[in-house]
């Protein structure tokens, strides 16, 4: 199963073709796909049209769904923030850090366009998609 973050929903939703999204599109048919509940706030709070915004709801809804926060997520989001700190990685969102923390917990593998993803995967052991040339 894949976790698939709001950086590529964004480009898939906006029509925009990267690895990324092109990989997405091969998989809704048949790769059971996670949306988290950070993710799907990011992603429908950008929508301007109400069309629009109802229209990937539906869509978004069908997905499997998963609670992403909680207590003990909260403490390993933490401790892998200082884990990456004193590795000298500064990350910029926290956002990303819970996603990365639950990817971890939950076994999935990311799907993502966000560089700052990048450094967890050798220090925290994030699975996450690497482009294949």
């Amino acid at each position: 199963m894949i976790l698939v973050d709001s950086s590529v929903w964004i480009d898939y939703f906006n029509g925009v073709s990267t690895w990324q999204t092109d990989l997405l599109d091969n998989y809704l048919s048949n790769t059971p796909i996670v949306i988290g509940d950070l993710i799907l706030t990011e992603v429908l709070q950008g929508f301007r049209s109400d069309k629009d915004y109802h229209r990937a709801k539906t869509f978004l809804g069908a997905l499997s769904f998963r609670r992403m926060g909680g207590y003990d997520m909260a403490i390993q989001s933490a401790q892998n923030y200082r884990l990456l700190r004193r590795a000298g990685v500064t990350v910029r969102k926290t956002i990303d850090i819970i996603i990365a923390t639950f990817c971890i917990k939950e076994d999935l593998t990311l799907l993502h366009d966000d560089r700052d993803f990048d450094p967890m995967v050798p220090h925290l052991h994030l699975k996450a998609f690497t482009k294949v040339s």
